[in-house]
């Protein structure tokens, strides 16, 4: 429809457009829903793909109706594509979480990741990309209620925020995460649509929409090289399960439903059962980058020179092969770095393959099937079960971490004594299923399984909270992208664990990505200014020259900071959550981990139902207790935040408590209550 046409009353044009659409979305799944495979399949194996093919497509077309169909519109000045003929008419676009055709097949919605939709987000006053102008709308619930319009090319106008944009940002969080599509930023769309072919990094501070930039960037990549990653799979990688249930719903609401979404413990945890924890210096040594090499010696010492001849029987004749040139094989296998389940695999064919020659020059004409047969041959197994045995990953991490002097053998020089008797388990167990694996014993194991095969990779894999990561795990993942791209999201200052991440360099060299492009988002979005200032106080002590988020959302009133006398800390914790429970939407009340044994018993003498993290938010439940070691990563309109010296107590050390109260602190959407009865950290008094 040309631009300049509209109806006397917009609003009521703009919601019959949305009922169209609507019955236009519904057609196109009852016409899938209709879809009879019987004469078009083969067999029963072709029925049950294309059937699971058809299935997903009907869920990716449901209407969920308490979320807009489209959230804009752009009006362009011209034809898009053809030449921009003076006077010409130009087209009308709905842009909207997928695309919607009519029984012509002409589109009423166009999906947020085509080419046409990036003005949306990308054009401006200063270049408007050929938009005379765009329209946001308002929805409450599933039913259109206001739009808001934006004349690029008009010089009369005056820049100014939108209000529907800001109001979307501000909109109550009840239930899990939503996506974005409505209010994605310039910066945030750039990151967005950047190539599969390279690794980004995002470092972004609290609220500047690295988590949602992650999740949309995976979105576009489906929609962009839907195919290849088909193929090869996409992963995304949270820190723990909470958080991937507060972020599954994004992608299935974007029509995104092969995702794989999985913590660095459930990929590495296949082998064996982690049911033990590690002492913290342990941890960090066991998650140093330099494990690898000790565990690279220790797996290429199973293979020992031979010391007898291979002696091959067919029919009436011997063929003899020298230790010798079994000796060179080996020194050459082992010369290519190759992986060593491969290398296992190659050496009988290459001893099988020097009797070929040798029955060659008896003047026999020996065929591959000769070769197979001489590389199964008792003697070639023996030779090589003898030079270049199979080893088995977790049998192998169990002797290092219990046998000291073959852990002293293969760590001379990497490892000092005192790490070693870190590393070596207190109790040794007999057997791998009777060790009390540690979470970081799982990453020792797939980092030996991978030297022994290599591991699948994946076509992109998205990293969250990536900063927390230890050098190994970086591997681990990188291991799950080594022919793929990563999207790699996290903030310095907000690294918790003691094997934290000093730089993104540091990591990406870890993760195998080391020409990543680093990209850093300073624009804060969800956390209002009164209380990100307040939570950067501390950016001096736990992270020297990280630049501070700039909230665009001012909020007078967001933040207050009570102290009351420690016999009454609870109860006034209790009230202060009941005057949060007056506003809509959600309320976190986070605590020392120490603390919420104490805190649960006081909401519950008051009354209070209360959710744990993850669990869903409803109308009805809208308070969650949240230990200050699961809060990461989440995210509530009101957040009220008990004893704030006990969070930073509750850590190994004052750099990392103080890291885990700045996450705390940076909670909130609309508003933060601190409580204490002891002295403030001395970074915010």
């Amino acid at each position: 429809m040309p631009a300049h046409e509209e109806s006397s009353n917009p609003l009521v044009r703009e919601r019959a457009h949305l009922a169209a659409s609507r019955a236009a979305l519904r057609a196109m799944r009852e016409d899938v829903q209709a879809l009879d495979i019987r004469d078009v399949t083969a067999n029963w194996v072709n029925a049950a793909v294309l059937q699971s093919q058809i299935d997903d497509r009907i869920k990716a077309l449901a209407d969920l109706s308490h979320t807009p169909l489209f959230f804009g519109r752009l009006d362009y000045l011209h034809v898009v594509g053809a030449e921009k003929a003076e006077g010409s008419e130009g087209e009308r676009f709905y842009i909207g979480r997928r695309h919607v055709h009519d029984a012509h097949g002409d589109p009423m919605v166009i999906d947020w990741r085509a080419p046409v939709s990036q003005p949306f987000y990308q054009a401006s006053r200063n270049n408007p990309l050929d938009v005379d102008h765009r329209r946001r709308f308002g929805y409450t619930g599933g039913e259109l209620t206001a739009y808001e319009d934006e004349y690029l090319t008009d010089p009369s106008e005056t820049e100014q925020t939108s209000k529907l944009l800001q109001a979307e940002i501000e909109r109550p969080r009840v239930g899990p995460m939503r996506d974005i599509v409505a209010t994605i930023q310039p910066e945030q769309d750039e990151i967005v649509r950047s190539d599969l072919g390279g690794t980004v990094c995002v470092q972004g501070g609290p609220g500047t929409g690295k988590t949602a930039v992650g999740l949309h960037r995976v979105a576009y990549l489906l929609y962009a090289h839907r195919e290849r990653l088909a193929r090869t799979g996409t992963l995304v990688v949270g820190p723990n399960r909470s958080f991937l249930h507060y972020i599954e719903q994004v992608l299935p609401a974007l029509g995104e439903l092969e995702v794989q979404q999985a913590t660095v413990e459930d990929l590495v945890a296949a082998r064996v059962e982690v049911r033990g924890t590690d002492e913290s210096a342990a941890a960090v040594i066991k998650g140093d980058a330099r494990m690898a090499e000790v565990l690279r010696r220790a797996i290429r010492s199973h293979v020992t020179p031979p010391v007898e001849p291979v002696v091959v029987v067919r029919g009436s004749r011997r063929w003899r092969v020298p230790a010798y040139e079994v000796e060179e094989m080996t020194a050459e296998l082992l010369a290519r770095d190759m992986r060593y389940g491969a290398a296992h695999e190659a050496l009988p064919q290459r001893i099988a393959h020097a009797v070929l020659v040798r029955m060659e020059e008896a003047g026999e004409a020996p065929d591959d099937r000769v070769q197979n047969a001489v590389a199964r041959n008792p003697a070639v197994k023996a030779a090589v079960k003898a030079v270049w045995p199979a080893v088995d990953p977790a049998k192998l991490v169990l002797r290092l971490l219990t046998d000291a002097e073959f852990l002293a053998a293969h760590a001379e020089g990497i490892l000092s004594d005192d790490e070693q008797k870190q590393i070596l388990m207190a109790k040794p167990a007999r057997s791998v299923k009777a060790a009390q694996w540690t979470a970081a014993d799982a990453v020792l194991i797939d980092e030996a399984a991978d030297l022994v095969a290599r591991t699948h990779s994946l076509g992109h894999v998205v990293i969250d909270e990536a900063q927390d990561l230890s050098p190994m795990q970086y591997r681990a993942v990188g291991r799950r992208c080594s022919t793929g791209s990563a999207t790699v999201l996290g903030d310095l200052a907000q690294g918790t664990t003691p094997w934290s991440t000093g730089s993104w360099e540091q990591a990406l060299f870890h993760l195998g990505k080391a020409d990543a492009l680093v990209e850093e988002l300073t624009a804060g979005f969800r956390v209002p200014r009164e209380v990100i200032a307040y939570a950067s106080r501390l950016l001096p002590a736990i992270s020297p020259g990280l630049t501070p988020v700039e909230s665009v959302r001012e909020a007078p009133g967001s933040l207050a900071v009570r102290e009351v006398a420690a016999e009454g800390l609870d109860a006034a914790v209790v009230a202060a959550c009941e005057e949060s429970l007056h506003h809509e939407g959600s309320i976190g009340l986070i605590a020392a981990d120490a603390r919420i044994p104490a805190l649960a018993a006081a909401l519950g003498a008051a009354g209070h139902a209360y959710l744990s993290p993850g669990e869903e938010t409803t109308a009805a439940s809208r308070l969650t207790l949240v230990p200050a070691s699961l809060a990461k990563g989440l995210e509530y309109d009101y957040v009220v935040l008990d004893e704030p010296a006990a969070v930073v107590d509750g850590e190994p050390d004052e750099r990392t408590g103080l890291r885990r109260l700045y996450v705390a602190l940076t909670r909130a959407v609309s508003g933060l209550i601190v409580l204490h009865a002891t002295d403030l950290p001395e970074q915010l008094a």
